[in-house]
């Protein structure tokens, strides 16, 4: 199966600051997409959004918010209560205290990433992150006149990113540190004595700590999510990002949070107005519903992953392959070195067999290694599981045993 050729353009009228931030790391991705696409009975290990439904609670809500008229703007913060619900969360769930006018409700967590960076980076800012990452990380860094500097993270570590690795890295340029935990792709989650270290360092140096903490719900194996900002001295150089599209099953509802420091709000807003002005009114009462009355169905979709994730990381390990490090997420993050061959390859190779999956490769990491996700029905991973099986088998057996 031929790959396909990369996008190119040659217009006259695009900007510099876009050209050569297109695709490079994720292009394999695109182009596993493409071929995917319109495959019947195609097992799909590859997709991010939830299958799942956004619950009922959340759903009748927003319809009865319509009726009474929520098809206006808001404040640009977002609706108060809203506000006040989010800060209630943080509060009851990781002892962070923080007040409602430090709370910016987003059109999805993504706009809360690229209104952070475009708020605090300066031309030839640094930031740093960790690889293996989410591509568009690096894509609004690059945007917003930032340099991303990648901090490798390693197996033997658990993925997880390491203190020693970040103080190496820090220039004099190093303005933030982006922390995402749980991590895609790999499912790493920083543990307390990790964030412990990390924490110290950002004061010691000065650091502006960005957390993204979308996945902070899907939690296995005994992880336990921490956030930064309830370290000594990080509440003030903390933003905290997080938001509705995973937990409740809202991708297409566009609704996220962050909450940052008192003096960084206020210049916000000229970032935030001219691109959103605020979130959909609906999706904010459909946010509020979420937080006050859909625990219940959150627990039974996480019991539903659970249940998931478990028949795919039993799958993997009855092939010989290893993911134990992904304890967070909605992600399996797989060590295929042993099949000796490009994970780009492995990935064309289980496409033919029906099931789609994307290189380590294409989220900046090394080769060697798959990322599945197991946003399918457990029949359906069981089906992904029994198509994949001769494959691995077949490459395994050609490969011979690790030297």
């Amino acid at each position: 199966m031929a790959a396909l050729p990369a996008a190119q353009s040659s217009s006259p009228y695009l900007a510099e600051r876009v050209l050569g931030h297109g695709r490079r790391r994720d292009e394999q991705t695109v182009q596993l997409m493409a071929m995917a696409e319109g495959r019947s009975g195609l097992v799909s290990l590859g997709d991010g959004d939830p299958d799942l439904p956004t619950p009922t609670v959340i759903v009748r809500a927003a319809q009865a918010a319509l009726e009474d008229g929520a098809t206006h703007y808001t404040h640009w913060q977002g609706r108060v209560d809203l506000r006040e619900a989010i800060c209630e969360k943080h509060r009851r769930e990781f002892g962070l205290h923080a007040a409602p006018s430090q709370v910016v409700v987003t059109q999805g967590a993504q706009e809360a990433v690229y209104l952070a960076f475009q708020t605090t980076l300066n031309s030839g800012d640094e930031v740093l992150l960790a690889d293996p990452h989410y591509g568009p990380y690096t894509s609004a860094i690059k945007l917003c006149a930032g340099v991303p500097v990648y901090v490798p993270t390693r197996e033997e570590e658990g993925f997880v990113i390491q203190p020693r690795e970040i103080r190496a890295r820090i220039t004099p340029r190093t303005k933030a540190l982006l922390l995402v935990s749980p991590n895609n792709p790999t499912g790493a989650v920083i543990p307390r004595r990790i964030m412990d270290e990390i924490a110290a360092l950002a004061v010691e140096r000065g650091l502006l700590v960005i957390m993204d903490e979308l996945y902070e719900k899907m939690m296995f194996d005994g992880a336990v999510h921490v956030t930064a900002a309830v370290f000594p001295e990080m509440a003030d150089r903390t933003i905290t990002i997080n938001g509705f599209s995973k937990a409740y099953a809202m991708t297409g509802w566009r609704l996220g949070y962050l909450i940052g420091p008192q003096p960084l709000v206020a210049p916000m807003e000229v970032v935030k107005h001219t691109m959103t002005i605020c979130a959909p009114a609906v999706s904010q009462a459909a946010g509020l519903a979420a937080l006050t009355r859909g625990q219940e169905a959150l627990a039974e979709m996480l019991a539903i992953y659970r249940e998931r994730r478990q028949v795919l990381a039993d799958g993997l390990r009855t092939m010989g392959l290893r993911c134990d490090w992904s304890v967070g997420g909605l992600f399996l993050y797989v060590n295929v070195a042993a099949l000796g061959v490009r994970s780009y390859d492995l990935c064309l190779e289980l496409l033919e067999a029906g099931v789609q999956t994307f290189p380590a490769t294409a989220f900046g990491g090394g080769d060697g290694y798959i990322r599945v996700s197991f946003l399918r029905p457990a029949d359906q991973l069981r089906l992904a599981v029994q198509r994949m099986t001769p494959v691995v088998k077949r490459l395994m057996q050609r490969a011979g045993p690790p030297r």
